[in-house]
């Protein structure tokens, strides 16, 4: 392996995604994966988190089954401790999952909003404390967390999700802040509109897709493999001088008016 390859490299790495069984954690686990890491792909449903687990093992990747209740620190705790078991310390965590409740901010139920901040913000914050201690003895680690184009843009009826997505921005540069001087990297990626499951009823609503694919410079949607470049760089030695940062990969659409 020549030096500019080695930068790239994960091997021997272990890192958990959150929500990395389906859609875009699906696509990022599975790049990490290729390029070596060993994944604890983490979710809630156990029969859909062992599937993914097995697809992974018939593809030839190294994949285990976590599952356990992000919003929940206790079971974090005991889930990361399993991980660490099964597979050694966690060098890299990916902070992907999360979930969304459309309402109109007038109308949305208090609940609805804590559900989305609780799933979105705080869990990546209990995940990030539950790994961070095994980080700082070891002097180095990895944390990318998955925000959104929310992050800094909103539209109606996502008050809540921008919300929470603009505060694991900050939470980003926060963390930064504070275990930078541990030789751990934190840092975040910001998606546009992606193809997925769980936006194909946005795709296929001509109206809605026209106004993406016409807002959007690059004119489409953006592919779930098209986050794996960024998210192996910033998992891997090639950004060791890269703290705080959000990076945006939407297609242009954030950079224009």
């Amino acid at each position: 392996m020549n030096k500019l390859n080695s930068l790239f490299s994960l091997e021997g790495k272990v890192a958990l995604v959150t929500g990395g069984y389906r859609g875009l954690g699906s696509s990022i686990s599975r790049g990490l994966a290729e390029c070596g890491a060993r994944i604890a792909l983490n979710g809630r449903t156990k029969s859909a988190v062992e599937a993914a687990a097995a697809d992974f093992k018939e593809a030839g990747l190294e994949a285990i089954p976590a599952v356990f209740d992000i919003s929940d620190e206790k079971a974090v705790q005991a889930g990361v401790k399993e991980i660490e078991n099964q597979l050694g310390p966690v060098d890299i965590l990916i902070n992907n999952a999360g979930i969304h409740r459309r309402h109109k901010l007038e109308d949305m139920p208090v609940e609805d909003f804590k559900t989305v901040v609780d799933t979105n913000l705080t869990a990546a914050f209990i995940v990030a404390k539950a790994v961070v201690p095994g980080m700082i003895r070891r002097k180095s680690g990895k944390i990318v967390n998955i925000c959104f184009l929310m992050s800094q843009l909103a539209r109606p009826t996502t008050g809540n999700y921008a919300a929470a997505k603009g505060g694991l921005s900050m939470l980003t540069r926060a963390m930064a802040g504070e275990w930078a001087q541990h030789n751990i990297q934190i840092n975040g990626i910001g998606p546009g509109y992606f193809e997925t499951e769980l936006t194909r009823v946005l795709k296929e609503d001509p109206e809605f897709n026209s106004w993406i694919c016409g807002r959007t410079p690059a004119g489409r949607w953006g592919k779930p493999e098209e986050l794996q470049g960024l998210a192996v760089f910033l998992a891997s030695p090639a950004s060791s001088f890269i703290n705080g940062e959000t990076i945006y990969i939407d297609g242009g659409l954030s950079s224009v008016i």
